[in-house]
């Protein structure tokens, strides 16, 4: 799952109003930010097998610590706590404790049965990625469910507004279509880590267009 993420993300501000766009954002991609800070240091691998499924042939021989299910709950309650902490926003946690986990429960459905349930436990994953139609077709559906609840909570200050969200929206699409493409033949662990760090960029986008667009009720 990738853009299906973001769809939890703009879609929480439906439901968290009070939470700016790049923490809603900060949650459901939580995990794979963590992924591949884990993957430098060690702690978790991958490697490529090609034909692996339909959508992509990484082969997530270990990854516990960003993508076992203990720990995505581990990690919901980590967020939820800290921004409850700072904000006082009681649903606006609640939300983000639940979009973190939804990273976990949107991966299963699309994962062949790669995901722990805890580190060290049993795998599972019910493999909607050996249907490459069925994954884009479920991906966009959610992603644009998602941007039209997020566009039904905010308004753009101007044309900058307008032009902030629009730039996310296209480089997502972009992205998710050069995910979609084979790898290079060259391509190795480390640079799938390093690749994988730029996600983190999304966060200061939202940031961006949080100053650019205002929240207002549907």
């Amino acid at each position: 799952m990738f853009i299906g993420h973001f769809a939890v993300g703009l879609a929480g501000k439906r439901f968290a109003p009070r939470a700016p766009l790049a923490v809603l954002l900060f949650a459901p991609l939580l995990l794979d930010g963590l992924w591949p800070i884990f993957l430098l240091l060690g702690w978790e691998r991958v490697r490529i097998d090609r034909g692996n499924t339909a959508v992509t042939p990484l082969d997530f021989q270990h990854y516990p610590w960003s993508h076992s299910l203990l720990m995505a709950l581990v990690w919901s309650a980590l967020v939820a706590i800290a921004y409850r902490a700072l904000t006082r926003d009681g649903r606006g946690a609640w939300w983000l404790a639940a979009a973190v986990t939804s990273h976990w429960v949107l991966d299963w459905i699309t994962h062949r049965p790669d995901l722990p349930l805890w580190p060290g436990g049993p795998l599972v994953g019910l493999g909607l990625w050996r249907s490459m139609a069925a994954t884009v077709i479920v991906e966009l559906a959610m992603f644009f469910a998602g941007l039209w609840l997020y566009l039904r909570m905010t308004r753009p200050r101007g044309w900058v507004g307008r032009l902030s969200l629009g730039s996310l929206v296209v480089g997502v699409l972009y992205l998710y279509v050069v995910n979609l493409q084979p790898l290079p033949a060259a391509a190795t662990e480390r640079a799938i880590a390093l690749s994988g760090l730029l996600g983190w960029l999304f966060i200061p986008w939202a940031w961006w267009i949080d100053w650019t667009r205002r929240t207002v009720h549907p």
